[in-house]
């Protein structure tokens, strides 16, 4: 439970505040490996920075209580956090995935995961009914993005969670999209929540992390044990910078979110444009429940163009728009998913899920909108195949 009524103040002073020996209103970076301890067989609060460190405790005290949960924990990045969830299961365990999902924790799942005898199933998690009918006896948890990377879906967080609690198996929910200054799954019952930091809690594309937030006691012990154990844990220089990112979020995702809406409003009236997903759109798949468990719709977007458009010609002549892996950082982004972040997944699947060689995927970031849409537009116009039919009214 926060000490403030509002996010925006918890951005800035919640978790563990400053530092209590020189006063500084920030956390120090303890960039240390070890702590002298005062005597044998006593239990001292620090002893081995795997284990714990002052810099890192003071982040995972911060996200826990932006989340709402009982414990965070900070990892060395968004699959290292994945990849310790993943560790609560066991062989002939089953989790269920969303329909579309970051290609890494496909991968993981697939390529890793698979060699331990834990199995998964990829299902339409915006349908509850028809979901339910997919929980078999191995199954242990359902795993969903919402909104879903890289098609935006939005699935029913609550209806997930209380379907999960009825056959006692978990609910994890992969925040990253919305961060919990948009969104609080753990409010609307989900059991864990984890978030690839390196995206909008950093903020500025120079840290790699991951966090995990879990909402009782027994999972805590759980996470901390295979955090300690299998020592994948986030430095507290990066910590710090993280830490530090975190208290502008408010600030930056208010324009994120302004400029995003502004984007995919204009994309929508493109004539380049065939499709753009983006939860802020009245008529975007799952609109009204997303408004219900979000703020609004977030920041990113994806689009498609029409056929007579070259998608290679297009990111080729992109102006401050920059072709790159990840999101969420303050410049604007823009990626190919079916050769990018979700080649990993196999074609026949990325087909049936919608995840198309013409999808383009674009993280909105804080320039000045009219910068970014005359780039969008620009480049739109420049890279028609046929020229009489770019002039699509």
């Amino acid at each position: 439970m926060s000490a403030y009524k509002n996010i925006e103040s918890a951005l800035i002073h919640g978790g563990i505040y400053g530092d209590e020996y020189t006063k500084a209103v920030n956390v120090p970076i303890y960039q240390t490996s070890t702590y002298e301890q005062s005597g044998i067989g006593e239990t001292p609060k620090w002893e081995y920075s795997r284990t714990g460190n002052p810099t890192r405790a003071a982040l995972e005290a911060l996200i826990a209580e932006l989340e709402g949960g009982s414990a965070g924990f900070a990892f060395a990045s968004g699959m290292a956090a994945i990849t310790a969830v993943l560790s609560l299961f066991n062989t002939g365990d089953k989790i269920i995935i969303s329909s579309n999902v970051y290609g890494g924790t496909f991968r993981v799942l697939d390529k890793v995961f698979n060699h331990f005898g834990i199995g998964y199933s990829i299902e339409d998690t915006t349908n509850i009914a028809e979901l339910e009918t997919k929980i078999t006896p191995e199954v242990k948890a359902i795993l969903i993005e919402s909104p879903a990377n890289p098609l935006l879906t939005i699935t029913d967080i609550g209806a997930v969670a209380r379907l999960a609690a009825k056959h006692d198996i978990l609910s994890i929910v992969d925040n990253t999209f919305m961060t919990p200054y948009l969104q609080r799954p753990l409010s609307l019952g989900a059991d864990i929540v984890i978030h690839s930091a390196t995206k909008y809690l950093g903020g500025h594309s120079d840290v790699v992390a991951g966090l995990v937030v879990v909402n009782d006691e027994r999972l805590a012990r759980q996470i901390a044990f295979i955090q300690n154990s299998t020592g994948g844990v986030l430095g507290p220089f990066d910590s710090f910078l993280l830490i530090r990112g975190i208290k502008t979020l408010g600030v930056r995702l208010d324009r994120h979110v302004e400029n995003a809406q502004k984007a995919a409003e204009f994309l929508s009236s493109h004539k380049a444009v065939k499709k753009v997903y983006y939860p802020g759109l009245p008529d975007a798949q799952g609109y009204d429940i997303n408004k219900r468990q979000a703020k609004n719709g977030g920041v990113m977007i994806s689009f498609e163009l029409y056929e007579n458009y070259d998608i290679k010609k297009f990111f080729k002549s992109l102006k401050l728009v920059a072709l790159a892996e990840s999101l969420g950082g303050v410049e604007s982004l823009v990626c190919h998913p079916a050769s990018m972040t979700h080649a990993s997944i196999p074609y026949e699947v990325r087909q049936k899920v919608g995840i198309t060689d013409g999808l383009i995927r674009l993280s909105i970031g804080i320039e000045n909108i009219d910068d970014i849409l005359l780039r969008l537009s620009g480049s739109a116009i420049l890279i028609c195949r046929r020229e009489p039919s770019c002039m699509r009214s």
